[in-house]
């Protein structure tokens, strides 16, 4: 007899709703745990047999990955975007039926949760991008109060400290007057806290050896170079390229509603492809760093070279960023599997 047991875990601020099956679908128990971390270790360890615990991606997630993986056979942390039902009633009791049914059909999409080296350079890169984007929000919201009383404020001399005064003298409502400072204060503070971030995560990335070599790839500096080791963590988790175009939203999204076709008698399968733009589900974070990273490296070869090649083809401007990305991308997969330095004599040929 099969002693595998499939839980299913939702997640709340407060509490836990679980519900426990077998591998033929039929109910064991069901609970509502408070959300604290000896409750929950004490109720896996009591459930018996071979346990398959699964919980959806959320704020909690990497705590609970961490904190009931040893207890379990198999865990998944999942993607609520893939176990959406529509037109279905939707409560806790319900969710954790789901999931845990899910579960025993193999059907979840997984997120991936792991590789504690690389922990607290994960936090770190947060922190930063997070702080940067705290700044960026404050500086538009500076230039918000200048437009919005029709002064020209184009560049970035507005946030110099040294012509600041220049700049608030031009504000003549003192409420308005005094709302720039608070903001331009604020903006002090974020940039003083950016740098100490931007050091905080270049010193821990430096204890990854997969760091410096993708050092070597043109468009790639100290920054995003952490941010990608951060993010990817564990490169053998794509199978290949193609994977980690996904992953990076770089892949073309497919509509076909009809692909065969009757044609002298026969059916054939219609030629050509009916794209629709990338795909919308990916890593964002790593998306902004590949398009950044391919704006900076087109400036200087050899992508500078793939690039021109393309355009000369005929392709867009915006189709042409999208193939040295991926071909980027590609690179940067293969150097962290493999270990080796950026070589753009046979490693660009190589994952062409």
């Amino acid at each position: 007899m099969s002693k595998d047991k499939y839980v299913g875990m939702d997640v709340d601020k407060a509490t836990v709703v679980t519900r426990v099956m077998d591998k033929d679908g039929k109910n064991l128990s069901e609970a509502t745990i408070v959300l604290n971390g000896e409750a929950l270790k004490d109720y896996v360890r009591g459930i018996g047999g071979t346990v398959h615990l699964t919980f959806e991606e959320g704020t909690q997630a990497a705590w609970l990955y961490d904190l009931l993986k040893p207890y379990v056979s198999e865990l998944i942390v999942c993607d609520p975007r893939y176990n959406k039902r529509y037109g279905e009633s939707k409560t806790d009791k319900l969710d954790a039926r789901r999931l845990a049914d899910l579960l025993r059909t193999k059907s979840l999409k997984a997120v991936y949760h792991g590789e504690k080296s690389t922990k607290s350079l994960k936090e770190l890169a947060q922190s930063y991008e997070t702080i940067v984007s705290d700044s960026v929000r404050v500086m538009n919201r500076i230039k918000a109060i200048y437009r919005g009383r029709a002064i020209s404020c184009s560049g970035r001399s507005v946030y110099d400290g040294q012509k600041r005064e220049q700049w608030l003298l031009q504000l003549k409502e003192p409420g308005v007057r005094k709302r720039a400072e608070l903001l331009y204060r604020e903006l002090d503070h974020l940039k003083e806290l950016r740098r100490e971030s931007k050091e905080a995560l270049i010193k821990e990335s430096r204890k990854h050896k997969l760091v410096k070599l993708l050092l070597t790839v043109p468009g790639l500096g100290s920054v995003r170079a952490a941010e990608i080791m951060a993010i990817v963590a564990y490169p053998q988790r794509f199978g290949n390229k193609r994977q980690f175009w996904s992953y990076c939203g770089l892949s073309v999204r497919e509509y076909s509603s009809g692909d065969q076709e009757i044609k002298d008698g026969v059916i054939r399968k219609k030629k050509g492809k009916n794209t629709r733009g990338l795909i919308r589900c990916y890593n964002r974070q790593l998306k902004m760093i590949m398009k950044a990273a391919t704006l900076e490296a087109i400036k200087r070869e050899p992508f500078k070279n793939v690039y021109q090649r393309l355009i000369d083809r005929g392709l867009r401007v915006e189709v042409a960023r999208v193939a040295v990305a991926r071909k980027m991308a590609a690179i940067i997969l293969t150097l962290m599997k493999r270990g080796e330095s950026f070589d753009p004599e046979h490693l660009i040929k190589e994952v062409a």
